[in-house]
């Protein structure tokens, strides 16, 4: 374990944490990010980002996380990526572990994000690779000119959904409700395609192929009738579940595992502050994660002044 206490340790380099990095390193608290991957979050596995704030022609998910990685750097902030958090220990100074060592920190801010949430149907794990996939923008070339389909009603499904129209011959949205969840100006974009079947008040039953995705079956709700689609391709976006395992014990969370925090962000925790998708009543916005990792810096900052 190294001698040296940062200010500030943030882990997690999605939108939330590098807006965080940002404002910490800025005022020259001493700032390390962790990430488990590349920093960068959801955006990395976004093609075009069309409502965040200062790009009315839209922006590369990728593009964007490298400027506000290039910001949190610009202002003197560390960042060390592949460097997965498996433990914090708090304290008047805290220590967080990773495989690679113990790092001291007088504050942390919590952001590790969050996973899409599995479907828990037969052939789901079994295919994955082979044709299930959890990230249109990664997989949606290899499926140029074949159907697929996408299952899920919230924003998240939607626009997966219109990105794969580029590409596949048909888009079989699948969705339990009668209604979406997500927007209606995505759900137009979708209807003037002219290549979604929207199959609605429909449940996956299971994902069927030998060494390759060939066909979903799904249950209508209403009926209880069971339908066969041909498919060669699917993408599954059911919601998230947040990356909070290694924090359990240390903070309060919600049955969901979402950490519980008040208006300046702070945790169950004192010293302890969070932000972005793991946080209880987050929208799961790129801007919001930003305003969120805005106010813990800024906590952060205000809590060092004792110091």
């Amino acid at each position: 374990m190294s001698d040296r206490i940062y200010d500030v340790i943030i882990v997690g380099g999605g939108p939330a944490g590098l807006t965080a990095a940002i404002y910490t390193a800025r005022e020259k608290l001493d700032t390390l990010i962790l990430d488990k991957m590349f920093c960068g979050g959801w955006p990395n596995m976004t093609g075009v980002i069309e409502n965040y704030p200062g790009f009315p022609e839209g922006i590369n998910g990728m593009e964007l996380s490298a400027k506000f990685k290039e910001q949190a750097l610009k202002f003197g902030a560390e960042i060390r990526e592949f460097e997965e958090v498996k433990g914090i220990i708090p304290g008047k100074i805290f220590e967080v572990k990773t495989p690679q060592g113990v790092y001291q920190a007088r504050s942390l801010i919590v952001a590790p994000g969050s996973r899409m949430r599995e479907l828990g149907i037969p052939g789901e794990r079994e295919l994955l690779g082979k044709g299930v996939s959890y990230c249109a923008t990664c997989d949606g070339p290899l499926y140029r000119d074949k159907e697929v389909a996408v299952i899920g009603g919230g924003n998240a499904a939607l626009e997966e959904a219109l990105f794969l129209t580029k590409f596949a011959s048909r888009v079989h949205l699948i969705h339990r409700r009668d209604k979406f969840r997500g927007e209606k100006f995505v759900v137009g974009e979708l209807e003037k395609t002219g290549k979604v079947n929207f199959v609605m008040e429909s449940l996956p039953v299971s994902i069927n192929g030998e060494n390759a995705v060939e066909s979903v079956i799904v249950k209508n709700k209403v009926t209880e009738t069971e339908e066969s689609i041909d498919i060669k391709g699917v993408f599954i976006f059911v919601g998230v579940e947040p990356n909070t395992e290694f924090l359990r014990g240390v903070m309060d969370m919600d049955e969901g595992g979402f950490i519980l925090t008040d208006e300046a962000m702070s945790t169950s925790t004192p010293g302890i502050f969070t932000a972005g998708d793991v946080r209880a009543g987050n929208v799961r916005q790129i801007v919001a994660a930003c305003g969120e990792g805005t106010v813990a810096a800024l906590s952060v900052r205000n809590l060092l002044v004792e110091y």
